[in-house]
């Protein structure tokens, strides 16, 4: 099982050369994978090609870009660019994203997202496997009137899906390479995530999917406070049925219960318990609230625990 952490710069600096010295640190201290959010600021693409050449150490991937608002052929070609800087060490995060950032931040509605799932998955697989595309969907249509390879980029870039919801699943079982689960504790994944899209990718006759999943959590000595700090930062998520089912299936009431937070032991016991839950790499985010000496403190901690 490999370690990471999810990078995200902050300060009035420049957000990319201050990322790619986070990354640096990081990769010192053992860590092995690198993972950017998209919003509506820095292009997480972009940012892990750039990063992925700067510190070669480290894998790269984005967690993760929506489908609503994006296109397959533009999202391939982002994808596929970033795999050529990177050499190989890219993988592609895709979400289904949400009706209030979608329908607030795009203006488009937020109508069938499992059918534009499946739809986007089909075309930008064709796309970054073979460097054409000739699908017509009911919401998608990707055809290639010219190629759409970029040389230098390793044939089907990783795909994995921020899915947790089992019609999510399902899809990502068939069409992807693996899922990216946040804010779901080892019992939601051993007992309901993992089961689900392990079952759909073999009778899909596919391999095992890669199970990421993305923990927030931090190391140190002032729990109470750290989770009562994260309790504010993580009530967002608590609007939303997946993140919501995926909190009550792993046992907890708030997104903050499920947040692993305390001294190296307490961490370091977690993570085994997520490699028992059959998560395949685990991705720490949220590092920075508590300021950088816990940062610190919780990046050599996994550091030591990547294998």
């Amino acid at each position: 099982m490999t370690v990471g952490v999810a990078l995200q710069a902050s300060g009035p600096g420049n957000q990319i050369d201050a990322t790619v010295r986070l990354a640096a640190e990081a990769a010192a201290a053992g860590l092995r994978s690198a993972w950017f959010g998209q919003t509506f600021g820095a292009d997480s693409p972009q940012l892990a090609a750039i990063v992925g050449r700067e510190v070669p150490a480290l894998q790269v991937g984005t967690s993760a870009i929506p489908v609503f608002g994006r296109h397959p052929l533009l999202v391939s070609s982002q994808a596929q660019t970033a795999q050529a800087a990177t050499h190989g060490r890219y993988h592609l995060g895709l979400a289904l994203g949400t009706k209030l950032l979608t329908e607030t931040g795009f203006g488009i509605p937020y109508e069938r997202p499992i059918a534009r799932l499946r739809e986007f998955l089909t075309a930008l697989r064709q796309l970054t496997e073979t460097g054409n595309a000739d699908f017509h969907g009911e919401l998608l249509t990707a055809t290639t009137p010219f190629p759409a390879r970029v040389p230098g980029a390793e044939a089907g870039v990783p795909i994995l899906v921020a899915a947790m919801g089992p019609q999510a699943l399902r899809v990502s079982g068939q069409l992807a390479d693996g899922i990216l689960p946040y804010l779901a504790g080892p019992r939601a994944l051993s007992e309901h995530i993992v089961p689900a899209v392990t079952a759909a990718a073999e009778a899909a006759g596919r391999p095992a999917p890669r199970i990421v999943a993305l923990v927030y959590g931090v190391v140190t000595d002032d729990a109470d406070a750290v989770r009562a700090k994260a309790a504010e930062q993580l009530a967002f998520y608590e609007q939303f049925p997946s993140y919501a089912r995926a909190i009550e299936l792993s046992g907890g009431k708030r997104a903050a219960d499920v947040a692993v937070i305390g001294d190296e032991r307490t961490v370091a016991d977690e993570v085994r318990r997520y490699r028992d839950a059959g998560a395949t790499e685990v991705v720490f985010s949220g590092t920075d609230i508590a300021g950088d000496t816990d940062r610190r403190r919780t990046w050599d901690l996994l550091g030591r625990l990547a294998e």
